[in-house]
């Protein structure tokens, strides 16, 4: 039986922040469970910044379904957890059985990988005080206002924590999230 990471995902997750881990940890032989705050289709969205624009335009995009809801999750059957971006985590920040899922991963030290906006869940879970976090530049508020250090890179590892500011920084990241889920397969 393969290891289980768990991905979390709402409304306005965002596509390309999703989808690429998902699609990663599959390819690597791990089972992928997708949860949200029910057991339903979940619509994505893309984001870019256009040429002349200061802020990311949001457009729809493809749909993922979440086989199991947040309170429903047991979370010592995981390996790993994958927090993703989008304006998900805007209102996931409030679910207070993701925040208990989340608070687990720390205490038990398993990997967790964050991007972009899914740092508001780990601000708001009150796990990277003291921590070196990465996050789309817009989001650097959340990380200070909750006892972390803002880092402006595509690949943070502060413990079990790794971190990248957007999905364009998949492939720096996610290379270490698949080391750290290896290596806490091993111990």
């Amino acid at each position: 039986m393969s290891a289980k990471v768990l991905i979390v995902i709402g409304d306005a997750a965002e596509a390309m922040d999703t989808l690429y881990p998902f699609f990663r940890l599959k390819e690597a032989g791990y089972e992928v469970v997708v949860a949200g705050p029910e057991a339903r289709l979940y619509h994505l969205v893309m984001h870019e910044i256009p040429p002349g624009w200061d802020i990311t335009r949001e457009g729809p995009s493809y749909h993922l379904a979440a086989e199991i809801a947040f309170r429903d999750v047991k979370a010592e059957e995981f390996v790993g957890l994958f927090i993703t971006g989008g304006r998900a985590p805007e209102y996931l920040r409030y679910d207070q059985h993701l925040l208990a899922l989340t608070r687990h991963f720390f205490a038990e030290n398993k990997p967790v990988a964050s991007v972009c906006h899914g740092v508001e869940i780990i601000a708001a879970a009150d796990v990277i005080r003291g921590r070196r976090v990465a996050t789309v530049a817009k989001c650097a508020l959340d990380v200070t206002f909750s006892g972390g250090q803002f880092v402006n890179e595509g690949c943070v590892r502060d413990g079990n924590l790794v971190s990248g500011r957007t999905w364009h920084d998949n492939h720096l990241f996610m290379r270490e999230f698949m080391f750290m889920l290896a290596a806490a397969e091993n111990q």
